[in-house]
């Protein structure tokens, strides 16, 4: 490259001698509050439940089988018959407004925007889904187009787990990958045993029974993960075990009352135990008559709580004998626990308020 051309990709010659003008102060901005949640179908229709899960489906930290193999299963056997079956269970659980899990999602993101405005923080809330829409990349967008310089992930899961809240954190930094100018990052790791979170929930249970009876057995269905990936490392387990220890002790229950179990098993290997539908059957034929079923992982209702829970669920422990079912929906819009929830959040932004 000649002289003559290389000196028009180089900067003009810096004078050492010269003070540059004193820079506007840095306007840091306000800050932005992320909350992440799993995601949804646009609609509840097949071809929009297959787009959602070729994307939910192909993320290794979701599916720990070698890309090649489970590529190969996932094509040819799970995304042409899954979304068919999955169709009707979306359709009976979708609302006037959309998705469940986006609605109440919706909710909770501008409950928090009014409580941290009510607290006097500058803050901007954004929601972003870990697969479909609205996505994480666009609500990091908004977040920016605010002028926000510092940014922190909140992903919607109390407890940890790599496949939920790891997956999401991989996300906001892989968009920062791209960047030439990056925010400032933090991330919430887990609430799981958060006063508020706790509090939250033993106010929706105390609710509960006082329209419909304390029942004979409470039971708190988590999402369950595969064993193997406890063995590996993965706090999950822990973290809901001590959620439920915490919620037993706010609401006064012994263990009799309170029992823990997992749901949405998916694949042959084996999953966290109990699982909860053999539980509920094997309760019926004890005979317990009366069981209320809450999920303490899940903040915003959707098809693993109002189809799995409400009706597969119900329907297996009213036909071993069961009398009396009762579902407590989830934390959803409840204006406390939107105020509760940017009270967690507030404590994790020493230093930028």
């Amino acid at each position: 490259m000649s002289t003559l051309l290389a000196s028009r990709y180089l900067p003009e010659p810096v004078d050492d001698q010269a003070l540059a003008p004193k820079p506007a102060p840095r306007v840091q901005g306000p800050i932005g509050v992320l909350l992440i949640n799993l995601g949804t179908p646009d609609e509840p229709t097949p071809p929009a439940i297959r787009r959602y899960l070729a994307e939910f489906l192909s993320d290794p930290r979701v599916i720990e089988i070698p890309k090649p193999v489970w590529q190969v299963i996932l094509r040819l056997f799970v995304l042409p018959r899954r979304p068919v079956k999955l169709a009707p269970r979306y359709k009976d659980i979708w609302l006037p407004e959309g998705s469940p899990l986006l609605v109440y999602s919706e909710a909770q993101a501008a409950a928090v925007q009014r409580a941290l405005d009510d607290a006097g923080v500058s803050a901007r809330v954004a929601l972003g889904m870990r697969y479909g829409s609205p996505t994480v990349s666009s609500a990091l967008d908004e977040l920016r187009a605010q002028g926000c310089e510092r940014i922190i992930g909140v992903p919607m899961y109390p407890q940890y787990a790599a496949s939920t809240t790891a997956t999401a954190v991989d996300q906001v930094c892989r968009y920062a990958s791209r960047m030439r100018n990056q925010p400032e990052l933090r991330f919430i790791k887990r609430f799981h045993d958060q006063p508020e979170y706790i509090q939250s929930l033993a106010d929706l249970v105390r609710n509960y029974w006082n329209t419909r009876g304390r029942p004979e057995r409470l039971l708190l269905s988590f999402h369950g993960l595969p064993r193997k990936v406890v063995e590996l490392g993965d706090p999950y387990h822990r973290d809901c075990v001590e959620t439920a220890h915490l919620l037993a002790e706010a609401l006064h229950a012994g263990p009799d009352l309170v029992h823990v179990a997992f749901q949405s098993r998916f694949g042959a290997q084996q999953w966290l135990e109990p699982y909860t539908e053999p539980t509920l059957r094997s309760w019926a034929r004890e005979g317990i008559k009366d069981v209320h079923v809450m999920c303490p992982g899940f903040l915003a209702d959707c098809l693993e709580t109002l189809e799995e829970i409400q009706v597969e669920c119900r329907d297996a422990f009213l036909e071993e004998g069961g009398q009396r079912f009762g579902f407590i929906p989830c934390l959803n819009g409840d204006e406390n626990w939107g105020r509760g929830f940017a009270r967690i959040i507030a404590r994790h932004l020493g230093g930028w308020l």
